[in-house]
Order: C-alpha cells, then structure tokens, then sequence
C-alpha cells in the first residue's frame, strides 16, 4: 500500500457553475434583455480545506452565487459581458484577501428585438439561432493583471459551391475523391484573447464591437473566398482579425467539416454526380475537425 505522506495538494479551485440569470433592462419606452450561464471559481490559500478538513477559509458556494446575482442586480454592464466577468473578478479579490485569483466563465444566451410591423418591438424577442457568446476571464491579484478570452460558439453557416479540395496526401489507405466543388458547412468556435495587462486598462476595449466583427468577418471570408481547404479558408480569417485588432493576441478555430454525400440514384438510372449532383445526405459523424491558433509575431502588452 502506498505510502499517503508523499501525497500533496498539486491545485485546487473552487466555486459555483450554472449560475442562471436574466437581466432586464428598462427604459422609458424600450427593454433590453440579456440571459447568462456563469461559472464562478475561486483559487489561493484555500488548501487547508482540503487537507485539514478546515472550513474557515471556504468561501461558500451559495455565496459566490448570491454575489453574482446580486452584481448582477448594481451592473450596468451585464450585456457587456467581458466587463460584467471583470466585474466579478474584481470583487472577489476585493471582498477576499486569501483568494489569490478567480476565474469567470460566461455563456451569453442569443435574444435577438423581434421585428414587428417592419419595426423593431420595443420588449419582445426571439432565439433566432443557436450561436453564443462567451468569455473567460482570469483575474490575478499578483500585479492586478486580467487575461481575457472571448468566443463565438455554434455558429452554423452552409455554402453550396465555392469549395474545393484537391491535391491532398495520397497512401494506400486513401479512398477519397479529389472535388473541385462541394457543399461546405460548418459549426464556428472561435476563440480570441486580448494581449494581457493591468485590470484598469480593459475597460476601454470595446468587446462587444469586436465580437460583432469577429463574427462577420468570420461570414464574409467564409462566403467570398474560393475555399481549397478548410484550413485554407480558416487561416484568411485569423489573418484578417489580427491584423484589424492590435488588442488581439491570438485567435482560434475549431472547424468541423460537416459533410454532405451526394446520394446515389444510379439504380434508378437518374445521374445525381459531377455537375449533375443536386441531392445530398447530410452526414452527422464521423467529421473532419479542423483547429490552428495564430498569434502576432511579436506579443507584449499595449
């Protein structure tokens, strides 16, 4: 049996997930409304609690989810949720002088203003997809420093031609043919994380401005650009955030390659191939899954 003295608490976090909010927002005569998931994790001079069965340093779940509906009730920044994230952060550090840093992660729910009468409605709204927002912010109180990661999940978009490939690695074990055009689809997560710097100068970052262009330019290159790859097309679309966000340090994807077989109709004697392929089977598993980071060559601090 082994020996439990050589056994040591390598790390060690702690707090509340799934933490449900809807916050309303009302003004004279229009509403807003912003759902959230938020999880909440605490890490510092918390070990005893673990190794000594030593409860007086824990600070309770229910309390980390209290603070955040409470935060949630004072911020007028709730919709901003990057800033809402380093709001909470804050607080904990603040509120707790053992707690040496925490971690928020935030899932933005899509409500999107109904148009009614070809007009936007002042309070009523519809889920009219299933992409969400989110971020992740770490905050450190060695240096009050904050990293930040923002993401774009479950964005599905389709094209019907204006994707190839072609050329590809070819083995004994290759059955796949070469295609100079396909249906693409995929389901867009992107991640993206600012350059890391002192809590007090996030605050001028306009997020939700570059989730909206992320998200766009995102479309745009995946509609206009005559795709040889996946990782091809992927790769325009970390080149133009980057070079459009000096803010940004890195950008993610992960792409599954959401395949659509054409379907054969031969026994019937109707031609469903080549130019002729108007009929497809949506493919559900396996998938190609395709993922790169990219970063500036020279990362620092602005």
């Amino acid at each position: 049996m082994s020996n439990t003295s050589d056994v040591y608490l390598k790390a060690a976090r702690y707090g509340k997930d799934l933490v449900r909010i809807m916050r309303v927002y009302r003004e004279a005569d229009k509403q807003t409304c912003t759902e959230l998931t938020v999880r909440l994790l605490l890490e510092g001079a918390i070990e005893t609690s673990y190794t000594k069965a030593d409860n007086s340093v824990v600070v309770a779940t229910d309390t980390c989810k209290n603070t955040i509906n409470i935060l949630a009730k004072r911020s007028s920044n709730v919709d901003n949720i990057e800033v809402f994230g380093q709001e909470i952060t804050a607080h904990m550090l603040k509120q707790y002088t053992h707690i040496s840093s925490a971690h928020v992660d935030i899932i933005k729910h899509k409500w999107s203003r109904m148009i009614v009468d070809g007009k936007p409605h002042p309070h009523s709204f519809v889920r009219d997809g299933e992409e969400l927002h989110t971020a992740k912010i770490t905050h450190l109180r060695a240096g009050n420093s904050v990293t930040i990661t923002s993401g774009l999940k479950n964005l599905l978009v389709l094209k019907t031609t204006g994707s190839a490939f072609h050329g590809f690695y070819k083995d004994e074990y290759t059955t796949l043919v070469e295609t100079w055009d396909r249906i693409f689809s995929t389901s867009v997560d992107a991640t993206w994380t600012y350059t890391v710097r002192p809590a007090e100068k996030y605050s001028a970052v306009d997020y939700p401005a570059i989730y909206a262009s992320v998200k766009q330019i995102t479309m745009d290159t995946f509609a206009k650009d005559e795709s040889a790859s996946v990782q091809a097309t992927l790769y325009l679309m970390q080149q133009q955030i980057l070079a459009k966000y000096s803010d940004v340090a890195e950008v993610s994807y992960a792409l599954p390659n959401k395949h659509y077989v054409g379907i054969d109709l031969s026994k019937f004697n109707i031609d469903n191939t080549g130019a002729k392929m108007e009929v497809y089977h949506p493919q559900a598993d396996p998938s190609g899954l395709i993922t790169a980071t990219a970063a500036h060559s020279t990362i620092g601090a602005n």
